[in-house]
């Protein structure tokens, strides 16, 4: 099991559910591959830099720090990328936790 941190950007244009339940999906689908989800940072609404569409001008930020062996990560990006609420997701290799030593 490798270490990975998600930034997720939410669609929630549109939506009635909120930005947890959207959260809870994401979380399921980790779990539902075999991962483990650490934390989750709540990043708030954010403009985006560069509009492609005047739908989507901003989306809501989430990070996520999960840890999943890493042949299920391809099958989780292409989950994601047809996933109709999250807008894009980015994964990245999360540094080691800190651990407090005294």
């Amino acid at each position: 099991m490798k270490r990975y941190e998600g930034l997720f950007i939410l669609n929630t244009a549109g939506k009635e559910e909120g930005v947890t339940d959207i959260i809870e999906k994401v979380r399921s689908e980790i779990g539902a591959a075999g991962g483990k989800v650490e934390t989750v940072q709540k990043m708030d609404k954010r403009p985006f830099a560069r509009v492609s569409h005047k739908k989507h001008s901003s989306g809501f930020y989430v990070n996520v720090i999960f840890e999943v062996a890493p042949t299920a990560l391809a099958p989780l990006r292409a989950k994601f990328a047809l996933n109709q609420d999250v807008f894009r997701a980015s994964f990245t290799l999360a540094p080691e936790a800190v651990t407090e030593k005294k």
